[in-house]
């Protein structure tokens, strides 16, 4: 779940995404765990993530693909102003990042974290992943740990 700033909770299963499912959705929660982490307000985080799952910006690869000054386009486009060109750096290193470190996979990294601490110290080595970010994304995938211990 998502807590905005605006005090309403979101959750994967109000956005439908299945976490569990794979790294598609499990993508989809990180990008908008990482817009979440930013001083933004939620409404405008949400707005923006919505902008890129539209234009099918939804995987490392295809935000990569997307030149900087598209990417602070799109930003605005979801009335993410403020921070856009810092964001669309950000974004452009933490993609390089992942799909350098885990070929693009977030279930990858995840697997290869033995315990919670260790996936939330790997997700903030992702540049512009701080703790509260890694809060916000890690609160959708206690299950993939849950489901170890049985």
């Amino acid at each position: 779940m998502a807590k905005s700033r605006t005090n309403h909770i979101y959750t994967t299963a109000e956005l439908e995404l299945d976490v569990l499912s794979g790294d598609d959705d499990l993508f989809r929660w990180f990008l908008l765990a990482y817009l979440f982490g930013k001083p933004i307000q939620s409404s405008v985080a949400l707005q923006t993530w919505r902008v890129f799952i539209d234009h099918h910006l939804d995987t490392p690869w295809a935000i990569l693909k997307y030149k900087h000054r598209h990417l602070v386009h799109l930003l605005d486009e979801g009335r993410y102003k403020r921070y856009d060109e810092s964001t669309a750096k950000g974004l452009h290193i933490c993609m390089e990042q992942l799909v350098r470190d885990y070929e693009g996979s977030l279930l990858l990294m995840i697997e290869s974290s033995e315990n919670e601490d260790e996936l939330s110290k790997r997700l903030q080595k992702l540049y512009g992943v701080g703790p509260k970010t890694s809060e916000i994304f890690m609160r959708e995938t206690e299950e993939f740990f849950a489901r170890r211990m049985e």
